[in-house]
């Protein structure tokens, strides 16, 4: 027969039941890219509905479309390209070495090269794909986040000049991804849309007899549209 012993309870302090608290949510994130949640440095961003994507001086921005869902990005700087595209994820696990080793499969099989390496952001894919006969280097970067994936890929001059790729990847730490709350299937594109006056541009250059010298915003990185 067991006896019940009655237990003291003792108060939590403040101080600790934050850290416990947190570490329940986990690690705070030290660097970006950044979760909309969290607490990130203030920077010139453009509002992307899913991504707010910083931009500086000398960018050109293009979108990608996937009939008239825009499903992502590309910062064209100094003869280089930086694609962005962000998935949801699941709850639990993060998808980038299931992604790495598809993209790695599909190089090859198109008869190119891929390996892994230690990157700024983990580990990432370098490999040597195909274009026009001959190979062009390209750096695939993957970063798991809360429910969302972002995949960079970066092309060009910036895939072997540590210079310009520097800018590039200070691009990828600054962006901030907004999952949102809605339930999405792994690796389905977070869904972009344009910032109400870059459409408005948009529309009034397509309308202009000379719509080439316009430009969505007065400052900073031009806006584009790509199919």
């Amino acid at each position: 027969m067991f006896g019940r012993r009655r237990r003291e309870e003792s108060p939590v302090p403040a101080e600790e039941f934050a850290r416990t608290e947190e570490t329940a949510k986990g690690p705070a994130r030290e660097s970006g890219p950044w979760d909309a949640a969290d607490a990130y440095p203030e920077r010139e961003r453009v509002d992307l509905g899913g991504l707010r994507l910083p931009v500086d001086q000398g960018f050109e921005v293009q979108l990608n479309l996937a009939g008239e869902q825009i499903v992502g990005a590309v910062i064209l700087f100094e003869e280089s390209a930086l694609q962005i595209h962000a998935f949801a994820a699941p709850k639990r696990s993060g998808i980038w070495d299931e992604v790495r080793a598809e993209l790695a499969a599909g190089v090859k099989a198109a008869g190119g090269t891929a390996e892994e390496k230690e990157g700024p952001f983990g580990v990432e894919l370098d490999a040597r794909v195909p274009a026009d006969g001959v190979a062009q280097p390209v750096r695939y970067i993957g970063v798991d986040g809360p429910r969302w994936f972002l995949r960079a890929v970066v092309s060009g001059r910036a895939a072997t000049d540590a210079g310009v790729a520097a800018t590039l990847e200070d691009v990828v730490r600054d962006i901030v991804v907004v999952r949102g709350d809605e339930p999405m299937v792994p690796k389905e594109p977070i869904e972009l849309r344009l910032p109400p006056e870059a459409r408005q541009a948009m529309e009034q250059q397509a309308e202009a007899p000379n719509g080439r010298d316009l430009r969505p915003f007065e400052r900073g990185p031009e806006i584009a549209e790509i199919r």
